[in-house]
């Protein structure tokens, strides 16, 4: 989502709740001048591309003795 400056200093708690979901570019002047960004956006998607991974039937001590084996 693309604002004015004069737009976020106007609706400021607004785009503050916005930003958690998604990235806020500030324009000036018709030119971006920054982002307002969630700054756990990073990990939280990580953590949901991971959901999934290993099979259903698999248990934490069977994981880790196959991992300590390739090491």
């Amino acid at each position: 989502m693309s604002i004015t400056a004069t737009e976020l200093k106007e609706n400021l708690s607004k785009y503050l709740l916005l930003s958690a979901t998604e990235d806020i570019y500030i324009t000036k002047n018709g030119k971006v001048i920054s982002k307002l960004t969630n700054p756990f956006g990073e990990r939280v998607e990580t953590a949901r591309s991971l959901f999934g991974v290993l099979p259903a039937d698999t248990d934490e001590k069977a994981a880790r003795d196959e991992r300590l084996q390739t090491s």
